[in-house]
Order: structure tokens, then C-alpha cells, then sequence
């Protein structure tokens, strides 16, 4: 199958633990960019967040794109027009926060370059900053504070306390809004209609290219739709197992350039 889309999950499939695309990975995708097939980074990360590793794959210059938010907004790089953008309804963030902190869990949010919250802290908190390299705003009253529509918040505790919470918000909110989790310890929370393979679906017809034409690569749970989506669908050697089950091919994990790996023996032959 001739191939033009290479979609890419970031933290466990682009990079590495120290959250860095090595050198091998960079080289290959710039060589495999240079034989004119595009790359979209699609990630629950906030844009801020995604932009870096953008800028290290120059996508603006070789035409990529970025999926924030898992899908939720879609921004063609080399035009920075947005193809798609939706946000959640500003009068769920009380309900929203009563339920983290009845739960003894933090909920936080994004407000350009800053993750908002109450509790800087929290070492959930403090793993999505390593993530993200934004930079942390406390604020005293979170919410008071979003005053407006956020494309996306999250709720980060002990994994034991999530699930009970992700049931409640899709039976109430289901309607406006969905719930789930892209680690144990953390709770996505976006406007109903969004996952990566949807919005997929929505750049595929932007630039007149079919899941035919698309690899998808990833690791985790929120990775599992565009995987089953794509025309090659790829989970890392890390990957949960769920994912190595719905995947085509099994590559190598993010520790040992599984990307790389990957391109050369199915997209560079």
C-alpha cells in the first residue's frame, strides 16, 4: 500500500522516558518527510505542549499537522489554519469540581501556555508538567477561575479513584461531554464526539486522503480507535496489551526507537 499519512501518539510512542525524540528516530522522520509523506502528531497534550516536538520534526516546513487534545483541535502546521476546534460547555466546570474534590482527586486545565489548578503540588500534577513543559498557574479557586470554554480538563489521582468517577460523568454529562483514562492516573476529560480516529476522520476528508493511506501508531488506551482506523494500525512493544491486540504490527518499544524501526522496515522499502 502506497502510504501518505504517518500519525504518531507522543509520550510512550514518539518519545522516549525522558520525553525526547532521539537522535535515530529524528533522522529517520526527516528522511521520511523528505520522500514527501506527512506526519500528524496526535496526542491528548495541550497544543502548547505538542509545539516543540513539532518544530523539532519541522512540520511547518514539510506540511504536517498537529492533533491536541486527542483530536479536539487539528491545526495544519505549515498554514496554522485550524481545520477543527471544540471545547467543553464552561457550565460543567462546578459540577466537574465538586466530583475531584468529593473524590479526593485534583482536577486541572489549560489557559494557554499555563496547566491551571488549585494544587501545583500534586505529584500527578507534576508528572503532566513534565509531559507538557508548560507552566504551572495556581489559581485559588478553580472554579471561579475558568470563566470560559476549555477544550479539554483533567481529573489526576490514585488509579483506584478514577473509575468510579469516569462512570459517573459518562452516565450524567454523557450527553455533552465524554470521560476516560489515558493512564490510571488520569481522567481526560472533552466535549462529547471527540477521540483521535473521529478527528482523524475529519483531517483524512480535509486533505483528500482515505484510512487506507494511513499508519497510526501508539501505546495506550486512547490510541486503540485510530489504530483500529488506520490502514496500518502499529502499537509499541510497550504498549498494553489491549492495544498490541487490535494492532496489525508490534514494533519495538519507545526505549528502543520502535518509530525508527518501524518506517525502515515498512515505509522506507
Amino acid at each position: 500500500m502506497d502510504y501518505k499519512l504517518l500519525v504518531l501518539d507522543l509520550d510512550g510512542t514518539l518519545t522516549n522516558s525522558k520525553k525526547e525524540i532521539t537522535p535515530q528516530t529524528l533522522d529517520v522522520l526527516l528522511e521520511l518527510q523528505e520522500s514527501g509523506m506527512k506526519i500528524a502528531l496526535a496526542s491528548g497534550r495541550p497544543l502548547y505542549g505538542i509545539t516543540p516536538l513539532a518544530e523539532q520534526l519541522k512540520l511547518s516546513h514539510y506540511g504536517g499537522y498537529i492533533l491536541a487534545f486527542n483530536g479536539g483541535h487539528v491545526v495544519d502546521c505549515r498554514t496554522k489554519e485550524i481545520i477543527h476546534a471544540q471545547r467543553l460547555e464552561q457550565d460543567l466546570m462546578p459540577w466537574l469540581y465538586g466530583l475531584a474534590s468529593q473524590s479526593d482527586t485534583t482536577i486541572l486545565t489549560y489557559d494557554g501556555p499555563n496547566i491551571v489548578t488549585e494544587t501545583p503540588e500534586d505529584q500527578y500534577v507534576q508528572h503532566e508538567v513534565f509531559l507538557t513543559k508548560m507552566t504551572l498557574k495556581k489559581v485559588e479557586s478553580f472554579a471561579d477561575y475558568v470563566s470560559y470554554n476549555p477544550e479539554k480538563c483533567m481529573i489526576v489521582g490514585e488509579p483506584d479513584k478514577l473509575p468510579a468517577l469516569e462512570n459517573i460523568i459518562n452516565q450524567e454529562a454523557g450527553h455533552k461531554m465524554a470521560a476516560y483514562r489515558s493512564e490510571p492516573f488520569f481522567l481526560e476529560l472533552v466535549p462529547k464526539g471527540i477521540d483521535k480516529a473521529l478527528s482523524l476522520e475529519r483531517l483524512l476528508k480535509h486533505i483528500s486522503l482515505t484510512p487506507d493511506q494511513m499508519v497510526a501508531v501508539g501505546d495506550g488506551y486512547n490510541d486503540l480507535s485510530m489504530i483500529k482506523y488506520a490502514g496500518l494500525g502499529v502499537a509499541m512493544g510497550n504498549a498494553q496489551d489491549v492495544v498490541k491486540e487490535a494492532a496489525q504490527v508490534v514494533t519495538l518499544s519507545n526505549e528502543e526507537d520502535g518509530v525508527a524501526y518501524l518506517i525502515k522496515k515498512y515505509l522506507m522499502v
